[in-house]
């Protein structure tokens, strides 16, 4: 049978209307820039990276990424895959013993400075030479400097692993998408006098931020990775530390948004501020730092001196009290801002010491809660503190962001930030 004219004109237009619509074009991470009011990253000129550049750079291989980093800016490099920093030009793997020189050996070293036998002095003489000349090949090989006007991302599932990516001096960078992985130190120096009995200290950071203005670093994990610090042998009574912090912004850094990420499994996760030495830190470590999950991370969550931080909408998750230390550190002149955060707690973790005096005097805290067991409620954490500790914190850090996303209510914080924070969910 026929269909009229009339008929068929109806039945196409009405097919019209049923048809799908197009597929939607990939997003492009590269080209994504900090949305106004995002942060103190937003603060001025704003944070765009190399989101306008005609040059980019898909790297696969540590030869790449180095080239990639070396190239003139504005630049979008795109991370593809697992590249690890302990690799040669030929991707062949690099173990420690390839950076060792000078005849160090960690059996050399440990005989050379057991407090046993060499007491509380500085390390000095050959070993500690020979130490301190393997770190800097090491760090000639992996610690790699990122340069202005520049974004790194991740496409897909990509990590750099090894990497210790330095932003210094820099302005307008943008790091989003990528896992980070183990950034250990092969040569880590025995310090007798940090501390009442000493400690191991480590050089690598995943991100060091140092001096750089305009700084967005989002959806990104960091991890260690196979090598946890729990897993390290303890040597001299301590525990034998090959990381240090997985993102440190130090050294008069300033205008800097940390956001959507994970942080793992980590000792010293997060220092704003290295020194109470205000030279160049007074008035700038502008940070805000929201929407990140902090799961089984030990300090430094973050570690504040001098900056005005703004701490909200992060989800803490500390499920033991074996070897956690604290998760806000109120160091010297810090003005933290912590609002709306949830904290969930195993049984044995005693709120009190949620706070830790490094020589502040004052935060404000507000709206955050706390789950323990089966129920959420409200937390002061300054009353709490105070409750436990001397001296007192004040309540108030002198200061109203004003520069932030919309703040959302402390108790959806656990399910959104589960949902989205960390590399690969970016949109």
């Amino acid at each position: 049978m026929r269909r009229s004219l009339a008929a068929t004109a109806a039945l196409l237009a009405c097919s019209a209307l049923f048809t799908l619509p197009a597929a939607a074009k990939p997003v492009d991470l590269g080209r994504q820039t900090l949305p106004p009011g995002d942060g103190w990253g937003s603060q001025g000129s704003g944070t765009t990276g190399g989101s306008g550049a005609s040059s980019t750079y898909t790297v696969t291989t540590r030869a790449q990424l180095v080239a990639a980093l070396a190239a003139p800016s504005p630049k979008i490099i795109y991370v593809k895959g697992v590249i690890d920093g302990n690799t040669d030009d030929t991707s062949a793997r690099l173990t420690c013993d390839a950076y060792a020189t000078g005849g160090y050996t960690l059996a050399g070293y440990l005989t050379a400075y057991d407090p046993a036998t060499w007491g509380t002095a500085d390390p000095s003489g050959p070993m500690e030479e020979a130490r301190a000349a393997s770190a800097a090949r090491q760090t000639a090989h992996i610690k790699r400097k990122v340069g202005s006007n520049t974004t790194i991302v991740g496409l897909g599932k990509a990590t750099l692993r090894g990497f210790n990516l330095h932003v210094d001096k820099a302005d307008n960078v943008i790091i989003r998408n990528l896992t980070f992985e183990d950034a250990h130190d092969c040569f880590p120096q025995w310090d007798p006098t940090d501390g009442a009995t000493g400690n191991w200290n480590s050089l690598y950071d995943n991100i060091s931020v140092t001096g750089s203005t305009h700084v967005w670093v989002d959806h990104n994990t960091f991890t260690d990775g196979a090598n946890p610090d729990s897993g390290q042998p303890v040597y001299f009574g301590r525990p034998y530390q090959v990381h240090d912090g997985q993102l440190d912004i130090t050294n008069g850094a300033d205008y800097v948004t940390v956001s959507w990420n994970t942080f793992r499994d980590h000792d010293k996760t997060m220092l704003i501020g290295s020194t109470n030495n205000p030279t160049q830190d007074l008035g700038k470590l502008k940070v805000t730092v929201h929407h990140n999950m902090f799961d089984t991370t030990l300090q430094r969550l973050p570690r504040v001196r001098f900056g005005q931080v703004h701490v909200y909408n992060n989800y803490y998750e500390i499920p033991s009290a074996e070897d956690f230390v604290y998760a806000l550190g109120v160091g010297i002149q810090s003005q933290i801002f912590a609002e709306n955060n949830f904290f969930r707690l195993g049984r044995a973790v005693d709120p009190a010491n949620l706070l830790y005096n490094w020589g502040g005097t004052a935060l404000t805290t507000r709206g955050d809660v706390l789950r323990v067991g089966g129920s959420v409620t409200p937390i002061d954490l300054v009353a709490t503190y105070n409750a436990k500790h001397d001296p007192d914190f004040l309540p108030d850090a002198g200061w109203t962001p004003t520069l932030h996303t919309t703040v959302e209510p402390a108790e959806d914080v656990r399910r959104s930030v589960s949902r989205h924070a960390g590399a690969g969910k970016a949109v």
